[in-house]
């Protein structure tokens, strides 16, 4: 009987690593479609958000029914209620790169994003992809520094937000407004993605430290290959 309780836990478990690994590859293509106007791959992003949905839900529903038929205690109540909320973090992550893809959709054939900003989005995209695998080795590994260093790769693409905002300040801008609304858009929706995919490391932390993300420091290099502080 405990076996097969265990086994139900490293279900779940699994589950999150398959939703992180689903929600990575869809900011990808989400990318490639807003900058390249790829309405068929834009279309696989925004249908494909419903196997995260379904596998949310899948997930939520054996969580609860094992709270109501062991009553975990300690260390395995907090792998069940974090990973509900760790599955929230990773379904709204989806819905974030379906709206980068909705954005392609909307403004085909044109391209949503002006060359100029080109290789910044593409940056963006390619950074919440890499933060992303990131949480996904996390879940997997229950590695705490690895965790808590993703709130530091997190600081690169809060620089890379605040550069689109330079360039839409800027008095030399001639795009016009509605490529400034979608290029702010833009920009919050990967900065929100990269919050989500820090949400989940540091959910892990708690999970197996019982601490907050915020008590603890890394001590392993960045994504991008810089030293922790």
């Amino acid at each position: 009987m405990r076996d097969a309780y265990h086994e139900e836990l490293d279900s779940i478990s699994e589950g999150l690593v398959d939703m992180a690994r689903l929600v990575g590859s869809a900011i990808g293509r989400a990318t490639t479609a807003i900058l390249d106007a790829d309405l068929k791959l834009a279309e696989t992003v925004i249908e494909g958000d419903k196997k995260v949905d379904d596998l949310q839900h899948d997930l939520e529903a054996r969580a609860i029914a094992l709270l109501a038929r062991q009553q975990p205690v300690a260390t395995d109540l907090r792998i069940v209620v974090t990973s509900l909320r760790m599955s929230a973090d990773l379904e709204r992550s989806g819905d974030l790169a379906q709206h980068v893809a909705k954005l392609a959709r909307l403004r085909f054939p044109e391209r949503a994003v002006p060359q100029d900003l080109h290789a910044t989005i593409l940056e963006m995209g390619q950074l919440a992809q890499r933060l992303m695998a990131k949480a996904a080795e996390v879940i997997i590994t229950k590695d705490v520094d690895l965790a808590l260093q993703l709130e530091q790769d997190d600081d690169e693409m809060d620089l890379l937000h605040r550069t689109l905002f330079q360039h839409l300040m800027d008095d030399r801008w001639k795009h016009g407004i509605e490529t400034a609304v979608d290029v702010t858009l833009l920009g919050r929706y990967y900065e929100r993605y990269a919050d989500h995919a820090v949400a989940v490391a540091k959910r892990v932390v708690y999970l197996v430290t019982g601490e907050h993300a915020d008590e603890l420091q890394p001590e392993i290099p960045s994504v991008t290959g810089v030293e922790g502080a």
